[in-house]
């Protein structure tokens, strides 16, 4: 008798979980140069997310380029971000870009021009993928903005 309760608890707990919803991208947000240094400048934008499933997941950002005035400058690597339910939440996406790409003969010309105009033109361009209970997706991500530089 107490199995029978048990498992018709659990039947009728299962069908009002809603995993086969994927959460909303809503865009990227916040651009901002947060650091910079002899060695690297550190880019920052968040990725903005809306979850209507009663259950989480996990969010890999892995693979994400990053391109500056329209140059390959580097890869974001990342770990995986857990998906909290029923909530909207923020992924951070960092990327620390080595000064020394920057003053390559690809990129010299580019970043003259940025620095008469005071901001630099950042692309990312890759995916973010969601997993849940062997459910997945994947958001593919290309946003370009012109972020300010101080000087």
């Amino acid at each position: 008798m107490r199995n029978t309760l048990i498992l018709l608890t659990i039947l009728l707990l299962i069908p009002s979980c809603k995993v086969t919803e994927k959460p909303e991208f809503i865009g990227l947000e916040n651009f901002s140069i947060q650091d910079a240094s002899n060695r690297y400048i550190r880019i920052s934008a968040d990725a903005h997310f809306s979850n209507p499933n009663n259950v989480g997941g996990k969010l890999k950002t892995d693979g994400i380029k990053i391109f500056v005035n329209d140059v390959e400058m580097t890869t974001i690597v990342s770990e995986e971000f857990d998906v909290p339910a029923k909530d909207d939440f923020e992924i951070p996406l960092k990327a620390d870009i080595p000064t020394d790409s920057l003053f390559s003969d690809k990129s010299i010309g580019g970043l003259l021009g940025s620095l008469f105009n005071e901001s630099l033109k950042v692309r990312y361009l890759g995916d973010i993928k969601y997993k849940v209970f062997g459910f997945s997706y994947t958001y593919a991500l290309d946003k370009t903005e012109n972020v300010k530089i101080k000087l």
